[in-house]
């Protein structure tokens, strides 16, 4: 079973979101279920999105909410057998709170991301989900270009064009790849070694051997 973006409850909630609706949990989910699911073997449950309330025993899921995590998935404690897969070291020892915890470094899928290569043609954006406070909060220039969210291909395509980006996630491998230098700005995540070019199929090599350690090694059924 797998809970994603495809989910009917999801998805009423995604469209409510109007422009914040191009999140980096719906393009995550996307690129999980297209890149990563079909190159582990595995007989547990999927789930890569919160989707409402939906969870399963036996499971994998993909944690999102770094911020809120114990309020956002305290409903899966009802369920047994978790593992909580997360993109951020130091998220490992909250999510084993609920369950069994791994740490899987965010990937992306890089040869979709380097179509968009451009040449340098702006100096500096901030990328992605923006705060309001983030000015004040971290020091940047109030007239430093945005680049909110936008459908994939043109949030890539816009961002190629800047030298240098303040962006965090999956967003600072992507601008990576795209040749931008990567600005740090928030003080949980300054060391922008965190953002290693990572492709999603070598992070499903990686989460095989995880599972397989956890699980007991190749003989479940896909």
């Amino acid at each position: 079973m797998e809970i994603n973006h495809r989910d009917a409850e999801y998805q009423i909630a995604w469209y409510k979101l109007g422009r914040h609706k191009f999140n980096g949990a719906y393009f995550y989910s996307k690129e999980i279920c297209s890149n990563i699911i079909p190159n582990v073997k595995t007989d547990r449950n999927w789930i890569t999105v919160k989707a409402g309330t939906k969870g399963a025993d036996h499971s994998i899921c993909f944690v999102h909410d770094n911020v809120k995590f114990e309020e956002t998935y305290s409903y899966m404690r009802k369920y047994e057998d978790v593992i909580y897969v997360v993109g951020l070291p130091d998220m490992v020892e909250r999510a084993e709170q609920f369950g069994k915890a791994i740490y899987l470094p965010l990937s992306v899928d890089v040869k979709y991301v380097k179509q968009f290569r451009r040449t340098k043609t702006k100096d500096t954006a901030i990328a992605g989900r923006k705060s309001p406070q983030w000015h004040e909060e971290f020091g940047i220039p109030e007239d430093t270009d945005t680049i909110g969210l936008l459908p994939r291909s043109e949030f890539l395509g816009r961002m190629a064009k800047y030298k240098k980006v303040y962006a965090i996630g999956r967003t600072a491998i992507e601008a990576k790849i795209l040749g931008c230098e990567i600005l740090p700005f928030h003080p949980r995540l300054m060391d922008t070694e965190l953002w290693q070019v990572l492709d999603n199929k070598e992070a499903a090599e990686m989460l095989q051997k995880m599972l397989d350690e956890i699980d007991g090694g190749g003989d479940a059924d896909m």
